[in-house]
């Protein structure tokens, strides 16, 4: 019954070879036709005229980003130490680096200079002084290109001598190109030096690299050759913070090498190049905070206040600082502002170590300074409103009043003081005195010491008979 079929499909079947569908015809005209989109119904085309329009706008936006070009990342992850790319950035910043080495000029480069610029130049009958003319300035350029080389032609360009003053002739003195050459140098070879330290090469150096950068010019400066071997890491931390006390302004533990290259902590620090120590005065060498002499003068300070010798300074021992001129509110508020809750121990015990002494001394003796004057305003802005107002002042002098009564003083008004700051501070809302006001003024460092220092309230005081003083030696 089941053996057979009526149309014999079952026994053609598996003998039949089916034809592949794109070689049958009428898959083809069927293709073609939807291809065209003609037999496509009203829901059908405006999918693919969607579709066509947003090709359209991808293709467009696509164009408008290769022509402003890629969006810069925003981060980068640092290679792993000890990885090929790691290697290969290390190997790539030395070669780099050695490169621009090459094209400093050395200080036989420099006496051949000077040479060169001394034996071309005309002296000037007025003056005396040296000068050189553009055509001078041209020839000094080929003599100097033969005898060093071609690294020193890009000093000579029309620009650097377009930079200098010229007198009725059109001359320049030859002394301040020089010193013009010498600190482009002494800046490249610095940058140089910084960027070698800097590990991670982001143009940042944190503290230990700065300690590291003045540990290896320390033998090249004559002030500190004889430094003994104990005190060079003491030294080191010492300087290295001021570096960082004025390049690094937020407290991110890193200071910008650009910042430090235009700082005038390395012009501070350079003027230890000097050979005799002799043509500095003890003053000088007590004003220069990279001097040997006040190094040790700021370790003796802070050992003096530490009674118990615990590396910490209590409030109470930091109130002896200065004779224990200043008022007890401004050592409040230090606490309050720039010394973290628990530093020595639990609870809220808070004591002063010695990187926020360092900031504390580099504060109080640069008062003039935006650093050092933002550091003394978060003190004295008492409610933390970014202002100061006439309450706060008469908050802040009566301690300054009462430690002046007990000196043998005459008699002060509170409120006669108030309106001499307001008058030397001049702001701009008349109702309260702001970081900026301090700033603009110029005076802003004679202001903070009248509130928060006996002592400068007295020099504020007696101003003019200092005057007087300073002038009576010279005049002799």
């Amino acid at each position: 019954m089941y053996s057979g079929s009526s149309d014999g499909e079952t026994h053609d079947a598996p003998h039949r070879k089916i034809p592949p569908a794109s070689s049958m015809l009428w898959v083809r005209n069927l293709r073609r036709f939807i291809g065209s989109g003609a037999g496509l119904g009203s829901e059908a085309l405006m999918e693919l005229e969607t579709k066509r329009i947003l090709l359209d706008i991808f293709k467009e936006k696509q164009k408008k980003s290769a022509e402003a070009g890629t969006i810069p990342s925003f981060y980068k992850k640092k290679p792993e130490d000890g990885s090929i790319s790691h290697r290969v950035q290390r190997l790539a910043k030395y070669r780099f680096l050695r490169k621009q080495s090459d094209l400093l000029l050395n200080a036989d480069d420099l006496d051949a200079m000077w040479v060169c610029l001394r034996e071309n130049c005309v002296i000037d009958d007025a003056t005396g002084a040296e000068k050189m003319n553009y055509e001078d300035f041209c020839h000094i350029a080929s003599v100097c290109t033969e005898q060093i080389g071609p690294k020193c032609r890009r000093f000579f360009s029309p620009s650097n001598f377009m930079k200098f003053e010229k007198d009725e002739l059109g001359r320049i003195a030859i002394l301040p190109f020089y010193l013009y050459v010498m600190r482009t140098v002494s800046l490249t070879q610095a940058r140089i030096d910084m960027s070698e330290l800097d590990e991670d090469s982001d143009g940042f150096l944190q503290p230990h690299e700065m300690e590291a950068y003045i540990r290896g010019l320390i033998p090249n400066l004559a002030q500190l050759r004889d430094m003994p071997a104990a005190f060079v890491q003491m030294y080191c931390r010492i300087a290295a913070h001021k570096f960082f006390f004025f390049c690094d302004p937020h407290r991110r533990g890193k200071a910008c090498i650009k910042k430090v290259l235009l700082s005038n902590c390395l012009q501070e620090l350079m003027e230890l190049h000097q050979e005799s120590e002799e043509e500095v005065t003890d003053t000088e060498q007590a004003e220069n905070w990279f001097s040997l002499t006040s190094a040790q003068r700021i370790c003796d300070m802070f050992l003096a206040l530490d009674k118990d010798t615990n590396g910490t300074l209590s409030k109470q021992e930091l109130r002896e600082y200065a004779d224990g001129t200043l008022t007890d509110i401004f050592i409040e508020r230090v606490y309050d502002e720039h010394i973290r809750h628990g530093k020595s121990g639990g609870g809220n015990a808070r004591e002063m170590d010695f990187e926020s002494f360092l900031d504390f001394v580099l504060a109080l003796e640069n008062k003039d300074t935006p650093e050092g004057l933002t550091y003394l305003f978060r003190c004295l802005d008492l409610q933390g409103r970014g202002y100061l107002t006439t309450a706060d002042i008469h908050s802040l002098f009566r301690d300054v009043h009462h430690k002046w009564i007990e000196g043998g003083n005459y008699e002060l008004c509170i409120e006669d003081v108030r309106d001499e700051i307001w008058d030397m501070v001049k702001p701009v809302d008349p109702l309260k005195i702001t970081l900026a006001d301090l700033l603009a003024c110029k005076q802003g460092g004679t202001v903070a010491s009248m509130l928060i220092d006996v002592r400068g309230f007295w020099a504020h005081d007696n101003r003019e008979n200092l005057l007087q003083e300073e002038e009576e030696p010279e005049e002799e």
